[in-house]
């Protein structure tokens, strides 16, 4: 027995000894690269961390690049390293992840926002239809601003706009106007993609369209968007922005899907919450909204009552005004609210796309916005989610007045099956988005997780078919589920792009295969 623990010992000491030889010879390796931008090894606690605040690993070194060609030269050394180099690397944007999906322990941290290659450009004259070349690090909100100047914006958007546009991209990029435009996967024509080999390529549907398809949607798992070419639409000047509520979950949902149904829909956004046991509520949206019957409003009462609140929003121009005002009128007159709680309000179609950020900054000035955000979102058949609905909103979740839960139907036939991205099968399905923070004095962040597993588990139980929107798995059975028939050709293309599995680990759904040999 003493000899079996002195040898296990020694192994342990030796492969400890083994790894600090390769950090340092990472290390130096990776000072040696001739790079545009630099490589930052001392100050990289800001890349452990993301949104999420849940999860942190401390990467060897971030990447701050100032060029393609640097993503690339990095890439390509820690490619040819091979499997005795432990490195690995995940490309990071703002850090809006949830979960760690852009850190890496002891890898390569790719700070995306340093790739400044040139501002939005913007075509708009001589192409069939206008489109903005952007970087992969670019901004949404940033995209907004320089597409205006032109008359022109994209056609779906994220609820939150100070993303990354490789961020959004490698999941879906969804809000209230994919009903109609699909996600922001949707919108897309072509991309540049450093791959897990550092080859650069560009793709789109016609050049190199696997790794163009696996990419949208690809969790990272293939390759780094460093470019976009996005399609854009002319952009309204005006919107108005109404909410309604119901009483009655199916009449909440039998409306919403009226609303999405067609091309002829009367709404260019469509959206909805979950309101429970929340006090004042249409008094809260008085200070950004009017009422249309101000008496009536006041006398509601919201106490201890779930509620559904239908959010549209329809764009025009000042010339319109009078014509859309009608048009919406009517359309408001087709649904089955409860005629008191109607309120609405005319921004600038930039605040109105822009409004999640001054909530941010409200929560910013009150301490609660870098707060742990254990969040869920999920996908849920429309044929199962008033299963869920009675399941979920007022007995699993029984307060939401931490956090707001979005919920509104999407129509699959809008989204492209041949990328990455993983939705239930019918034509009708739903964004269930249950974003409870953990804001001191209120639950912690061990209730809201445990409360998100019963919902999950009551789902699976009950045999609702939904799939996970940002997923997190820790389990390679859990992925393989999850992503169903797509699971093959995700193997397929990881091998094929990535062969050494040294993209975005954070997801956990590969390992890096490590050879200490």
């Amino acid at each position: 027995m003493l000899i079996v623990r002195s040898f296990t010992v020694l192994l342990l000491s030796c492969i400890a000894f083994r790894l600090a030889c390769c950090f340092s010879s990472s290390i130096s390796s990776l000072k040696a690269l001739p790079l545009v931008g630099h490589l930052e090894f001392e100050h990289v606690h800001h890349a452990s961390k993301d949104f999420g605040n849940r999860y942190q690993s401390l990467p060897l070194a971030v990447l701050h690049p100032k060029s393609v060609s640097d993503i690339a030269s990095a890439i390509r050394h820690i490619w040819m390293m091979g499997p005795h180099s432990k490195l690995t690397v995940a490309a990071r944007g703002c850090g809006h992840s949830l979960q760690g999906q852009a850190q890496t322990r002891d890898g390569v941290v790719i700070h995306m926002e340093s790739l400044q290659i040139q501002k939005p450009q913007v075509h708009s004259v001589g192409a069939p239809t206008p489109y903005v070349d952007v970087s992969g690090g670019e901004l949404w909100i940033n995209i907004l601003h320089e597409t205006l100047k032109y008359g022109l914006a994209p056609k779906s958007w994220t609820d939150y706009l100070h993303l990354t546009v490789g961020g959004t991209l490698s999941n879906a990029g969804i809000s209230g106007q994919a009903f109609r435009h699909g996600p922001q996967i949707s919108n897309v024509h072509q991309l540049e993609i450093v791959t897990g080999k550092g080859d650069i390529l560009n793709c789109s549907e016609r050049q190199n369209s696997d790794l163009f398809h696996g990419v949208l949607g690809g969790l990272g798992q293939f390759g780094i968007i460093t470019r976009a070419r996005i399609a854009l639409e002319a952009a309204p000047t005006m919107v108005k922005w109404m909410r309604v509520l119901y009483e009655e979950f199916s009449a909440f949902a039998r409306d919403q899907e009226r609303l999405i149904s067609g091309d002829s829909s009367k709404f260019d956004y469509v959206e909805g919450f979950v309101i429970i046991n929340r006090t004042g509520l249409l008094n809260s949206w008085g200070l950004s909204f009017t009422a249309q019957d101000p008496v009536q409003a006041s006398l509601f009462k919201s106490d201890g009552r779930t509620l559904y609140c239908l959010e549209v929003a329809k764009y025009f121009t000042l010339e319109s005004k009078h014509v859309i005002t009608q048009e919406v009128k009517a359309s408001l007159s087709e649904l089955s609210y409860m005629s008191s709680t109607l309120f609405s309000a005319e921004v600038t179609y930039e605040e109105f796309l822009d409004r999640v950020h001054v909530s941010e900054m409200k929560l910013r000035s009150k301490g609660q916005w870098e707060v742990p955000h254990p969040w869920i979102n999920l996908l849920v058949p429309g044929s199962r989610v008033d299963d869920f609905a009675k399941g979920v909103f007022g007995n699993i979740l029984t307060d939401t007045s931490n956090g707001p839960v979005i919920i509104y139907p999407v129509n699959k036939s809008k989204w492209d099956n041949r990328t990455s991205a993983v939705t239930p099968e019918e034509e009708i399905f739903y964004l269930v988005a249950i974003l409870t923070s953990a804001v001191p004095g209120k639950d912690g962040v061990d209730q809201i997780v445990k409360r998100n597993q019963r919902i999950l588990d009551f789902s699976e139980a009950a045999g609702l078919g939904l799939k996970q929107y940002l997923p997190h798995y820790t389990t390679r059975q859990e992925w393989r589920s999850h992503f169903g028939a797509k699971w093959d050709d995700f193997v397929r293309r990881k091998s094929r792009y990535d062969p050494l599995g040294m993209m975005a680990p954070g997801q956990r759904i590969f390992e890096k295969a490590v050879s200490y040999s």
